[in-house]
Formats: structure tokens, sequence, C-alpha cells
């Protein structure tokens, strides 16, 4: 009976110590990533702000299928019944969410700013990450970089090389 109260008890420290350490971890997360094309920005935006110009740069968008609200294209279908959709554009920023059953609280953004050279911007693509209180979901969100970073400069790559031609 005493080994399997201090076991119980011993479980509770540990969950609540876990929990602890996970609340020093901030709920919002933004991972972003920018690179310089030598075009205008009219150009980019073209390719930003349509959606259907997304599967010419946006990773797997080239087989991913449209998402369509009031007959009009307005983001991609990323598995199952979840899009990652357009709710915002300006003339220099796009903002896009995820939508659907059981998506995650993330939004995607381009910005788009002049250079320092004449006909040349920078684009920055960034993900806002807004997690609960839960220990899983704020130490998994140490990995975050790792598993999206790499597939944000493989898109902004391909955007570069598409309009550089």
């Amino acid at each position: 009976m005493g080994v399997i109260k201090l076991g119980f008890i011993s479980f509770i420290v540990f969950a609540l110590l876990i929990t602890g350490f996970s609340l020093f971890i901030p709920s919002h997360i933004r991972i972003s990533k920018a690179v310089d094309i030598n075009v205008s920005k009219d150009l980019v935006m073209q390719q930003i702000n349509d959606a259907t110009n997304w599967k010419n740069w946006f990773p797997g968008g080239d087989t991913a299928t449209s998402y369509m609200e009031e007959s009009k294209i307005t983001g991609i279908s990323i598995g199952g019944k979840q899009a990652l959709v357009i709710t915002e554009a300006t003339d220099s920023s796009v903002l896009a969410k995820n939508v659907g059953p059981g998506s995650k609280r993330v939004t995607s953004g381009w910005n788009i700013y002049e250079g320092r050279t004449p006909n040349t911007v920078t684009v920055q693509w960034y993900m806002d990450f807004h997690l609960r209180w839960y220990p899983w979901e704020k130490f998994s969100s140490l990995l975050l970089e790792k598993r999206y970073g790499p597939m944000m400069e493989q898109g902004l790559d391909k955007l570069k090389n598409l309009l550089d031609k």
C-alpha cells in the first residue's frame, strides 16, 4: 500500500513540475523567413495575394486542391477538411488562416518591404502559432522551427526563382 501511495504522489508531483516548467514557454510563437527578390512589389503581390498562383511556389501547392468560398478561390486544402485561406490583404501584406474542423490555431502572413536597391523587395513569410497551456503543446513548440522553417525557405526560394526569370 505504501509503494502505491508513494508512486501516486510521485506521479502528481512530477506532472505538476512538468506543467510548471511548460508555463515558462511562451504561448505565442512566430517563425519568420525572408528573401530578397529583384522584381517590383506588384509582381510579388500577384503571386501571394492570389491563391490560384500558390501552386507555382507554395510547398505542396502544386498537388493541393483549391479551396473555394462564394465561387471564388480563396486558398488551398491542406489535408482532410482543413484549408489555408486568405483572410486579409493590403498593398504590402497578405494574411491567411487555417480553417476547418480540428485545425490548429496557426496564422500565416507575408509582408513585402521595399529593398535597399531599386526594383528589389524583401518578402517575409511568417507563421504565428497560438498555443494553449497544455504542457505537450508547449514542449512540442520547441520543434516548430525544424518542422516549418525548411518548408518556408523552400517556398520563398521557389517564389524567387519564379519571379527572377
